[in-house]
């Protein structure tokens, strides 16, 4: 099986499973409203506003307890702050230092644009990658990315085949916007040196730069030409390795041009300068080196739930992990509805999963080695804090928690709505199959 196959009957129903929150302001501004009513209808939400800062919902949140929360935001509501509050609002939702709901931000440069981020009617199948950085091609029907450490070199993936290096040119700034506006890359994955008005795709080499103007993105070539990009087919965008591309200051910025000019729908970012990683490359091994087994949101949230659970974890002499750890529990992002499905096409797994409900309160999560000693270790390495990440399921939430009854010698982690196994590692000695079984308090 390559998706995680999971049933399920909810143990308790929430007063509202889709919040949208929004200010006041935001919910009367022209257009805006109109963005706010297509989420309320599209999910049967329950719509929270506020005055003043967003923080001022925990109380009405916890009430709602709800499976999914959306904030809707015009640029000038957003920011580094921004970020910070809303990890803050899913993690206070109750006494666990986890975070309890699966949430995003829907924006735009235009209420127009912000409008189309809440069309969730066709979920994405992502096929085909691209990316300025290696990444697991192994792990998707096909792809293409551009070294960002040596000039003119770039690789291709077909579909059914395996990754090829080949000979390009040494500013990749054009043949990077030719991809991009064939039209066919549904996920697009970059590195590299930025900011919000930039993004440099060579690393260690002279190369042209990406920037916008007028909420397109444009690259400016190293003998000056300007090549636009206009790619208006869906897609989602991971800067995981890039300082700021998430950060929204104001209406003209990269990531609301990345969304007007490039189809993106969903996209998660740091908000701040980079240094650790681990929030940010992490989201690829949960997403890309999974393929099929979560949506985009939920990859991200997972590897949120194994940075919280690493930082509990890290012994006293992992200093540098915890400040590292520390810096980049809020500094990431998530734009667009949480709810939306973007999901790798299946393709192998190096283990199965089987969650499933046996009875009226118990639950049995199976996992099953498929590739020896390999298992479960990292599938790339490229990027900053790569591999050993904790396997993760979502289960319906159980406000009172979960006992474990069978399992305990892999140290499972409950928490009310999911189970989180820690790596068992690449040289583990592992039975054929690891059986963890709950049952709700």
């Amino acid at each position: 099986m390559n998706r995680l196959a999971l049933w399920f009957l909810p143990l308790t129903l929430p007063a509202a499973d889709y919040v949208v929150v929004v200010s006041q302001k935001t919910a009367e501004a022209p257009g805006w409203s109109q963005v706010v009513q297509s989420l309320e209808a599209t999910h049967q939400a329950k719509v929270l506003r506020f005055e003043g800062s967003v923080l001022s919902i925990q109380n009405a949140l916890r009430t709602e307890s709800p499976h999914w929360v959306c904030w809707v935001a015009q640029p000038e509501e957003l920011g580094v702050k921004a970020a910070a509050d809303m990890h803050q609002l899913a993690r206070d939702n109750d006494e666990d230092p986890y975070e309890d709901f699966q949430w995003g931000v829907i924006t735009g440069r235009t209420s127009d644009d912000a409008l189309k981020l809440t069309d969730n009617s066709k979920p994405l199948i992502i096929r085909n990658v691209g990316a300025s950085t290696n990444f697991a091609s192994e792990c998707v029907e096909e792809g293409y990315w551009f070294d960002e450490f040596t000039a003119g070199e770039k690789w291709a993936k077909p579909k059914g085949g395996v990754a090829e290096k080949l000979s390009g040119a040494k500013d990749s700034t054009e043949s990077i916007v030719q991809k991009l506006n064939e039209g066919k890359t549904d996920l697009f994955i970059t590195s590299g040196h930025a900011s919000e008005n930039d993004w440099q795709p060579g690393y260690k080499y002279r190369n042209g730069t990406f920037s916008h103007k007028d909420g397109t993105i444009i690259g400016r070539a190293l003998d000056g030409k300007v090549h636009a990009v206009d790619s208006p087919n869906p897609k989602v965008y991971l800067p995981i390795g890039n300082c700021l591309m998430g950060n929204i200051p104001g209406k003209n910025c990269m990531a609301l041009s990345w969304m007007h000019s490039c189809g993106v729908k969903q996209m998660v970012g740091y908000v701040v300068p980079t240094w650790f990683g681990y929030a940010g490359w992490g989201v690829l091994d949960y997403f890309v080196e999974q393929p099929g087994r979560f949506t985009l949101n939920q990859a991200w949230l997972a590897n949120h739930h194994a940075l919280i659970w690493k930082k509990l974890h890290s012994k006293g002499n992992d200093a540098q992990d915890l400040s590292g750890l520390d810096f980049d529990a809020d500094k990431t992002i998530f734009y667009g509805d949480p709810k939306w499905e973007a999901r790798m096409a299946p393709g192998v797994l190096r283990w199965e999963e089987t969650l499933k409900q046996i009875s009226a309160s118990e639950w049995e999560w199976t996992i099953t080695p498929k590739a020896g000693s390999k298992t479960f270790a990292p599938v790339n390495t490229n990027g900053s804090q790569r591999g050993g990440r904790p396997l993760v399921a979502f289960l319906p939430r159980h406000p009172a928690g979960w006992k474990l009854l069978v399992g305990e010698k892999w140290s499972p982690v409950l928490a009310d709505d999911f189970i989180l196994l820690p790596n068992p590692g690449a040289d583990a000695q592992l039975p054929e199959t690891i059986v963890i079984r709950i049952q709700a308090k």
